[in-house]
């Protein structure tokens, strides 16, 4: 197995010019060269390496090209590259410690966890959208949102290009298309449409009076009632298709379904109910700030009011700080799914592991720590919760954030005054 993982990297020349290119990013050597061009120089192409090996200045040029691409706003696009290039290292990782295969299936589990922070995310962001819009580092996260929502709209007027804007967080709609596609055949002369399905091939070799008969029948399934079902089967999807899918892959199927995909999983369902809280007070200070208070500072034209310019800032700062925090937390789990990992919440992880039990420590399957189960780093005082449990819920004991740098100075220093005091 070993082996063929070797064999599969030599498929792949992995080297810094695609490392760079994964990532939307320009090679140094090819701005050398386009700006020897650009100034009038004949480059010597002979003293270029033009393929460098992937090293620390690699890694430097992600990290500089990424800062300078987030400086003009973070996009979905960003988001997806970062993941995916995350995924790839922990496969890589994970095929040397293990196999091949053990590599494959703990990389897919934590690409299911992932997907289902992702797919919350992008309904987060069109949720904020027209906030998202006012927020200068958010502004492109909003026009995506914006435009999502627009190609939603478009689809659902006409199938036009409905495959060429199939995302991969949406395989329902590219099976979809791939359905319709594959039996529906337009005349490239006349424009006219014919369905090639086995149905439709086996009535269209009918002879007469019998297919005069049944062809009304026909077309009214195919044109009334088949879409008609499939409107209603879609709404009544988009419903209950989170609810219904978590009933039948984490309860019945609990047997076959990763412990990480279930904490995840239950944990994004627990959360949602307190998300809305925000959301639609978010929502309620939006249509304050827009509807009320700007229109009336507009309707002044030589004074404008301190008082309304105060108000309007300080909802200003209070869309911005609950916005950006709901975001950043699902981006932090979304991480962490991706990782394979787990992170602590107080209320909400206690009640996810209610539903689902502790984490298997004998598979290999189930993910990263989860050290708050663990009887040592239990938290026995439930009126003061415990905050942190390590990075990546590795535990507290020995390898703590707590335990070094500014606040292990700032615990000693804490002793000494308290020895100062018993004096």
């Amino acid at each position: 197995m070993l082996y063929l993982f070797k064999l599969l990297l030599l498929l792949i020349n992995i080297d810094q010019k695609t490392v760079l290119n994964w990532f939307g990013m320009e090679d140094p050597t090819n701005q050398e060269i386009r700006q020897a061009i650009e100034s009038g120089f004949d480059p010597n192409f002979s003293n270029l390496d033009t393929s460098t090996e992937v090293s620390i200045e690699t890694f430097r040029l992600i990290i500089q090209g990424l800062w300078e691409k987030i400086q003009n706003g973070l996009t979905l696009a960003d988001i997806e590259n970062v993941l995916f290039f995350i995924l790839f290292i922990r496969f890589v990782i994970l095929a040397i410690r293990y196999n091949l295969k053990t590599s494959f299936y703990i990389t897919c589990i934590g690409l299911f966890a992932g997907y289902l922070w992702y797919r919350h995310l992008i309904d987060l962001i069109s949720m904020y959208r027209s906030v998202l819009l006012k927020l200068p580092f958010l502004h492109s996260l909003g026009m995506d949102a914006v435009q999502m929502r627009s190609l939603n709209r478009q689809m659902a007027l006409t199938d036009l290009k409905l495959g060429e804007n199939a995302h991969w967080y949406n395989p329902g709609q590219v099976i979809y298309y791939a359905f319709t596609k594959g039996i529906i055949h337009t005349d490239p002369e006349t424009g006219l449409r014919y369905y090639i399905d086995p149905i439709s091939m086996a009535i269209s070799n009918l002879q007469e009076p019998t297919k005069s008969n049944i062809l009304p029948l026909y077309y009214k399934i195919y044109n009334k009632i088949i879409p008609k079902i499939y409107d209603i089967c879609s709404k009544f999807w988009n419903q209950l298709s989170g609810v219904a899918a978590y009933a039948v892959i984490t309860r019945i199927g609990k047997r076959y379904c990763p412990y990480l995909v279930r904490w995840h999983w239950t944990f994004l369902l627990i959360i949602g109910m307190v998300e809305q809280i925000f959301i639609y007070f978010i929502y309620r200070v939006y249509y304050f700030q827009t509807f009320v208070l700007i229109p009336q500072t507009e309707s002044y034209t030589d004074y404008v009011d301190s008082n309304l310019i105060l108000q309007i800032n300080i909802l200003n700062g209070v869309i911005a700080c609950v916005v950006l925090t709901h975001i950043g937390l699902i981006i932090f789990g979304l991480f962490h799914a991706i990782w394979g990992q787990y992170f602590y919440f107080p209320f909400f992880v206690e009640n996810t592991e209610l539903h689902i039990g502790p984490r298997p420590k004998n598979s290999i399957y189930s993910g990263g720590q989860t050290s708050w189960q663990d009887p040592d780093e239990k938290n026995v005082n439930r009126l003061i919760p415990k905050l942190w449990f390590g990075w990546f819920g590795r535990g507290t004991k020995g390898n703590s954030f707590f335990n070094f740098g500014i606040l292990r100075l700032l615990k000693k220093l804490s002793k000494k005054i308290k020895k100062q005091f018993k004096k």
